[in-house]
């Protein structure tokens, strides 16, 4: 059993000051692994107080000592891969393969971004040749509490950690009390790399605890948030009372267009797409849209898809899934496909229970429905699951209203070998990120969305930005 209750504050590992013990549970098995702990407010005020002191010298470095900070940690980083990969596939269920691959590869994406986005920008700018005496000065806003989810996490922490730490704040980050070990681990990291002391804090705890208490403290400047609409709803609440700068990556429910002249693949794609990490990313593809002519045959080939789909252990090479995140998630999308099927949708594959051969760990059935209607739950919720829901269109405007018809806005696709009409659905679409026909965001492209998906943006200079104060000044010269 790992003991993992230690906290980072102010460049060393503490014992806790008010904490009580969680024991950490591998999804593929159910059996317990490690233990942290959660932590208290004494916890709490002690790692936000070592942010505020660290601020004023961190905040005054030249942009080089920055880089030069994370390109050490990004070679911390790169020294421990492996082991990343081994604590992400055990704590939340990643297949191995996929957590060297995606999983680890994200955080190091993320990290190599944020170095070359803080290389190429300006913090200090003249307002405009109209206005030769004026200048815009961007100054970080200062201690930044970043609390982030266990679905993907180095692709969560790193891409609000990096852009930070670049801005010249201060951090304390609190990870999901689920996934907690690859950012004990990434900790580590940031201790071998050597930022001075307090730049960097980790404290475990949960959402009811750290979490509001973090949300609500009046020397944190800002809270950066992923996780779920209700949590950043909570979030928001609590930082009112400060006018605290809140940025959130929250839910999604993205819709899938395929239409009658898209590409042979597009619908292997979409499926294989929405079962990815075992159906657990925001940005999931989980509705599909097809359209009439070719409605019949996309449900069969998403049957096929689903049904040759293998679910196994995390700790197995393969290109299989893995289980759900942990027993109250399995929980969850076992009754949203018995409300599927109570509701009236079309069950094609999968269902409840777990797939043939596994009875033990949280793996859920590859499932689909078709004939969704709007007005059904799996249509609505977000279920972070491997479930696909599809549904028939006849018209280009009808299919965008059905995308377009959900409260969340995070990420949508689009599937026609007609670029003008990809085009021109990729504008009507209420999203903050559409893609066309498979093709993958490039490094440093905004990632966030529209609506109750959130607000901010995370990734390239959008994502620095977040973490700064505009200053303008007058009579420079």
């Amino acid at each position: 059993m790992q003991d993992a209750r230690r906290f980072y504050i102010d460049g060393a590992w503490v014992a806790p000051l008010d904490g009580r013990d969680l024991t950490v549970t591998n999804p593929s098995t159910e059996e317990p692994f490690a233990t942290i702990s959660l932590g208290g407010e004494a916890d709490t005020n002690a790692a936000v107080a070592a942010a505020k002191a660290a601020f004023p010298t961190w905040a005054r470095t030249q942009k080089d000592e920055r880089v030069a900070a994370l390109e050490r940690l990004l070679t911390a980083y790169q020294d421990r891969a492996d082991d990343m990969a081994q604590a992400i596939s055990q704590e939340m269920g990643a297949p191995i393969a996929m957590a060297r691959k995606s999983q680890v590869g994200a955080g190091l994406g993320h990290l190599k971004g944020a170095i070359r986005t803080l290389k190429g920008f300006n913090f200090d700018q003249m307002l405009g040749d109209h206005a030769p005496g004026d200048r815009i000065l961007m100054e970080p806003i200062g201690v930044c509490a970043l609390i982030t989810p266990w679905n993907w996490p180095m692709n969560q922490v790193v891409l609000k950690v990096a852009p930070a730490l670049a801005a010249g704040c201060t951090v304390v980050l609190k990870p999901s009390e689920l996934a907690p070990l690859s950012s004990y681990l990434f900790a580590e990291m940031v201790d071998a790399a050597d930022l001075p002391a307090g730049v960097f804090n980790l404290v475990n705890g949960d959402g009811a605890g750290v979490g509001t208490q973090l949300s609500v403290h009046p020397d944190v400047d800002m809270v950066s948030f992923t996780g779920s609409t209700r949590a950043g709803r909570a979030i928001t609440k609590n930082a009112a009372e400060t006018i605290k700068r809140v940025t959130l990556e929250l839910g999604g429910k993205g819709a899938n267009i395929v239409f009658a002249d898209a590409d042979e693949k597009a619908v292997t794609r979409g499926v294989r797409h929405c079962f990815n990490n075992s159906g657990q990313s925001c940005n999931a593809p989980t509705r599909m849209l097809v359209e009439r002519s070719i409605y019949d045959r996309a449900v069969e080939t998403a049957r096929s898809v689903a049904e040759t789909t293998e679910v196994a252990a995390a700790d197995l090479d393969g290109r299989q899934i893995g289980p759900v995140v942990s027993e109250a998630q399995w929980n969850k999308v076992q009754g949203l496909i018995q409300q599927g099927i109570d509701e009236g949708a079309r069950l094609v594959a999968g269902g409840t229970g777990r797939p043939d051969g596994l009875n033990r760990g949280w793996f859920a059935r590859p499932t689909v429905f078709a004939d969704v209607e709007q007005d059904m739950t799996i249509w609505r919720e977000e279920i972070f699951g491997p479930v696909l829901a599809i549904t028939p269109f006849d018209r280009e405007d009808q299919a965008i209203d059905l995308a377009n018809d959900t409260a969340y806005g995070l990420a949508n696709y689009v599937q026609t070998q007609d670029l003008e009409k990809a085009r021109r659905t990729s504008r009507a679409l209420r999203s903050g990120m559409v893609q066309i026909n498979g093709a993958s965001q490039g490094a440093g492209a905004p990632f966030g969305g529209y609506r109750q998906s959130g607000n901010g943006r995370e990734g390239g200079i959008w994502g620095l930005e977040d973490f700064l104060e505009v200053k303008s000044v007058s009579g420079w010269q």
